[in-house]
């Protein structure tokens, strides 16, 4: 029963950061399975499976409050499906684990480059532009594919990258995102069964994860709604680059010492650029204070 009560609490938390970043519900998840010895693709199917009934509620909460291009939603929709029902596939028989330091050396990348972004610019209100079909395209398979071989990558890979590109607001990012992945879980999970079967799935855990997940959507999607553009990015940027530091000095073997001392470190940045950025947010970005 404690257990159960550790997933919901670990659920709603892990959608709350979700729907507020536009990442973390299948990482945080699917970590807290691996730790107790599930194997990774039986952790990613149950994570999926909880993620059907998540991400629609989140989807449509962000579409409600306007955090939605719909435009970009349907253009990442086909190629995050293949790509998330290939990568299904594919955890079947080869572990996720050693492919994802990979991938984190490149999000790390793009969350440094985020955080520079933002705290460089003082304006809060990107220009308008699109992102090019040619590079939506290998995105979604990317993401979509480590979605399902990592037990979470639709939110990591796709939010930092379309993040860097400053024609697109943040809160449209988180938005589209979480939207756009109800197609690509449903594709994973689909993928995960027919590799699988069904009697591998812990249903309970499943229910567990879903329903805690319902509770936290809304409120997420609302954060969203109300947070400025550059505090966002900033939260966003310092996400990434913890995230994907602790998980490079893990798959490293990193000695425990250096490695606290890098996450304190990348820690206390964090917070320093937060507080420069709510800072810079209570002063007129403009010269004229009238």
């Amino acid at each position: 029963m404690q257990k159960l009560l550790l997933f919901g609490i670990a659920g709603f938390i892990a959608q709350l950061v979700d729907g507020a970043i536009g990442m973390g519900y299948g990482l945080t998840s699917s970590s807290i399975l691996l730790a107790l010895g599930v194997t990774p693709a039986v952790a990613s199917a149950s994570i999926h499976l909880a993620e059907i009934a998540t991400t629609a509620a989140s989807g449509t909460s962000h579409y409600r409050l306007g955090n939605v291009d719909t435009r970009l939603v349907r253009r990442m929709l086909l190629p995050g499906v293949v790509g998330a029902f290939s990568g299904a596939c594919f955890l079947s028989w080869i572990p996720g684990t050693l492919i994802k330091p990979y991938v984190s050396i490149f999000l790390l990348g793009l969350g440094i480059f985020i955080l520079a972004t933002y705290l460089r610019e003082r304006s809060t209100t990107p220009a308008s532009s699109e992102l090019p079909r040619w590079k939506l395209i290998p995105l979604s398979l990317v993401a979509g594919f480590f979605d399902s071989v990592g037990g979470g990558g639709w939110g990591p890979i796709s939010t930092p990258v379309l993040m860097a590109h400053k024609g697109i607001e943040p809160r449209k990012v988180i938005g589209s995102v979480d939207t756009s992945e109800f197609a690509v879980t449903i594709a994973g999970t689909l993928g995960f069964l027919v590799a699988l079967g069904v009697g591998q799935i812990n249903w309970t855990w499943v229910a567990i994860f879903a329903v805690s997940g319902l509770f936290a959507a809304p409120l997420a999607a609302w954060l969203v709604r109300i947070m400025p553009a550059q505090i966002l990015g900033v939260v966003i940027g310092g996400a990434i680059v913890l995230i994907n530091l602790n998980t490079l000095t893990q798959s490293f073997d990193v000695q425990i010492v250096f490695r606290q001392a890098l996450l304190i470190g990348a820690l206390l940045f964090w917070v320093g650029a937060l507080l420069v950025i709510l800072r810079r947010h209570r002063q007129p970005i403009y010269g004229d204070s009238h």
